[in-house]
This record gives C-alpha cells, structure tokens and sequence, in this order.
C-alpha cells in the first residue's frame, strides 16, 4: 500500500482533524476530581465512536474508576507486526484558573512564536498526542480502505491519578492486549526540529525517613547538648548520601547500572545538547551529578539520590529555641538500567539505621518503587521507526533518554512481556500541566504525518 496519497490526505484533512481535537478538548476529564466522573465516561464515549468510525471494534470497558477504551483493527490473520498503541484520554486540573488566559475547556488556534498553536487543557498531555495516531489510522483507512497491519488501541482514563486499575486491567486482559510491540505517544521531540524515540525511562523508589528523639518538644537551653536533636542526626545521614565526586554511597546502589554503549553516546553528542544553558535557565552553572559525566548522561542514564523535603522543629515566622521531637525527610532515588528498587530500598534503610543513636527510633514510610526500563533496540523496529521519523522532520531522529519516569512502559513489559517504542511529538514550552497549555499545530500535523510513515515502515 503506497504512502504517498496517505500523507496527502493528511494535509488535506489538517482542518478537520484540528476540529476532532478541539471536539474531544472541549469535554473536560479531569481523572482526580469527582465530579468530573461523568466527562471521562464521555471522553471514553468518543474516543470509542471515532474508532468504530475507522472500522475498530471498539467498546468502552468499566473499571473500578475510570473507563478503558479498547479498540482493535487491521487484519486480524497472516503476517506483519502487531503494534499496540496507548495514550490516556485524562486530563490535570486546571487551577490556578486565573492563570489562564481562556477558558481551559474552550479550545482555540492562537499565533506563537514558532507558529499557531492550540491552546486548552489535554492539547500535549495527551489527547493532542493520541489523535495523531488516530488521525493517523483514519488517513490510512480512508485512503486503502484497511490499516497497513494488525492494531489495537488502549486508552486509559486515569492516568493524571495515579493510573489505580491499570495494573489489574492489564493482567485480567493481558492475552488481549499483548502485541508484538507497545506504542506510547506521551513524550515530546528533543528540540523543535529533531524527532526523538525514547529508549531508556528512569525508574523511581520513594522513602519518608523519620528519626524521633526525645518524647516531646524540648528548649534547647534546657537539654541542648544533652538530648539527641533529631535533625542533626537526619543532617548527617542526608550529608553522607553523595561522597565527594557525587556518587551515591548506599552500599550496593550501583548494581545494575550499565555504562553507555559508544553508540549512544555519540549520539547524544551529535545533539548539541546546550548543557550551560540548561543550568543556566533554571540559575545554576555547576553541574552537581557525578564527576566525569555529562549533564545528559546525568538525567538520562545515571541514577540519583535527591532529597525532596525536610521537615523538623520550628519555621514559622520569627525565632523558637526548639529542640524537636522528629525530624522527617523524604527521599527519592531515580534509577536506571537493572537496578532493583527494592534491593536498594533495604540496603538505604538498613545504611540509616546504622547511623541512628540507641536512644532513638527511625520509621520509614514508602512512596513507591518501580524499576526503570531500557528498550530493546537492536529489534530491526527501532531503526526503521527512526527511518520514517528522520524522513518526515528537518532533523534525523535520534535515540534519547528521559529523566523521568512513564510507568506503562515498564507495565507493558512486566505483565505483557513486551517492549515499548516512545515516540511523541511534544515540546518543552507546552506547559502540561499548568495553566495555558498548548501544542503546537505543526507538531500535531507532522505527528500525524510521522505516525502515517512509521506504520508503513513497520509494516513493510
């Protein structure tokens, strides 16, 4: 099936595909309010008549929460990939609302300063991203009447809370859902003309410490120097974290982690990455991480310890000569590669009890843990995806990491046993999450245009 009169029909389409959006922009899905229970069922409605509209069979499945759409399409028998695609149909709440320079749910097209933008709540994240490859399927069916190979489509409804029926979605469907190849459209292009496919996620373990001293409250006239003060020993535990070139000191942390092979790493070098001017954005200019490294190879390949808060005795307005009872730290480790969240777990808490007095107790609380995931890209998938990418934008596309964490890739891989390819057409100006959310129109067509050429590549 040729590609060409299917990106023809892209561009010829980019208006209605534009008002589609705006339609599914204006319902308002917000997953972590109540009260917006009802627009997600309506949201999921949608999503599962455009997709019959294609010839999916489509239906909206009752969870717990918020519904799932899952739709499937293409030829069901023979050969070829089976490629499924996920996106979330959820979206963050907007407050602050006078922040906002439109109503968040009264999508519109705006001029920017790279070009004309649409503006509203879920434009990025991520229902602007999930209509590409819908518009995507659409282009392809009305052109050859078919999809160029096996598909089904998930969308999850609660992803902006914490995802709570995902995992047992997964596992009560995973003969269902598994695919040769899982597709997530939710993260961004590294910079405004190069196509990125994200081949490494950092995994996260969270810990709350909290070191109790004396029973009560005391004034530190009274006992200071005689009763152990909490914060000084959480300090000297947080302060022996990081030796002196950066690494971090529990015992065991780096099991698991993997050097760059040299591939990737002149990858990342041909990007010109600005490492200055990163730091210097935010009003830094030394990078903190370990010694020897780049400032890419910090937040996209090495693992982290940072502290995300302290709490202990008095910070109210003017002076109080406390000694504090507890003193509290939450703590949060990005991990990389084979690391295990929860060998890492016990050997931290085990470091801190070490350091704890006789005299008092440590309690530990957890916020999570959940392994990072790095992609299989020696599949022959992986270089004919970046193809399709480096056809479509000025750029040729390139392999990258994420700082962050997106745990349905690593879901995808522990229930369903599969890989995940990351490709989204995001920027780093589109303020997900804040007020004024936008994504970029060209971003939109040239997704959708990206999208239409990876299936063809991918399908043979």
């Amino acid at each position: 099936m040729s590609l060409d009169p299917v990106l023809a029909r892209i561009d010829a389409d980019l208006p209605a595909a534009t008002e589609r959006l705006m339609q599914l922009l204006r319902i308002p899905s917000i997953s972590t309010d109540p009260a917006y229970k009802p627009d997600c069922a309506r949201a999921a409605d949608w999503l599962a008549a455009d997709l019959r509209a294609l010839g999916f069979d489509a239906a909206v499945r009752p969870t717990p929460g918020h519904p799932m759409v899952v739709a499937h399409g293409g030829p069901q028998g023979g050969g070829g990939p089976h490629l499924l695609f996920y996106g979330h149909y959820d979206v963050q709440p907007v407050d602050p609302l006078a922040l906002w320079r439109r109503d968040p749910f009264d999508p519109a097209l705006e001029e920017g300063p790279q070009g004309k933008v649409i503006r509203g709540r879920g434009s990025s994240d991520d229902k602007g991203q999930l209509m590409t490859f819908v518009e995507a399927f659409r282009a392809w069916t009305s052109v050859h009447g078919q999809l160029p190979c096996r598909i089904t489509v998930l969308l999850e409804g609660e992803e902006e809370s914490g995802s709570p029926s995902l995992v047992p979605f997964l596992k009560e469907n995973a003969a269902e859902l598994t695919a040769g190849l899982a597709m997530i459209c939710d993260t961004g292009l590294f910079d405004h003309d190069t196509p990125a496919i994200t081949t490494m996620l950092r995994g996260l373990l969270g810990e709350e410490v909290t070191i109790t001293g004396p029973d009560k409250d005391l004034h530190s006239g009274m006992y200071g120097g005689a009763a152990m003060n909490p914060v000084r020993v959480l300090a000297r535990i947080i302060a022996g974290l990081h030796d002196e070139t950066g690494r971090v000191t529990v015992p065991g942390f780096y099991d698991g982690v993997d050097e760059l092979t040299q591939q990737m790493r002149d990858q990342w070098q041909s990007l010109g990455f600005d490492a200055e001017g990163f730091l210097k954005s935010v009003g830094l200019s030394i990078p903190a991480g370990e010694r020897g490294r780049s400032v890419l190879e910090m937040i996209w390949s090495r693992p982290t310890c940072e502290v995300n808060g302290i709490l202990g005795g008095y910070a109210g307005d003017g002076f109080k000569t406390v000694l504090p009872s507890k003193a509290t730290a939450k703590i949060s480790f990005r991990l990389v590669g084979r690391q295990d969240p929860l060998a890492i777990r016990e050997s931290f808490r085990a470091m801190v009890r070490a350091q704890v007095p006789a005299d008092c107790r440590v309690e530990f609380h957890d916020h999570g843990a959940a392994p990072a995931s790095v992609m299989a890209t020696a599949d022959p998938a992986f270089d004919k995806a970046r193809g399709a990418l480096s056809d479509e934008w000025p750029n040729e596309a390139a392999f990258i990491g994420s700082g962050g964490s997106i745990p349905i890739a690593g879901y995808f891989k522990s229930i369903l046993g599969m890989d995940s390819m990351l490709i989204g057409f995001g920027k780093d100006d589109d303020l997900i999450h804040s007020p004024n959310e936008k994504y970029d129109l060209r971003s939109f067509h040239k997704g959708i245009r990206s999208w239409a050429r990876v299936l063809a590549a991918l399908a043979g």
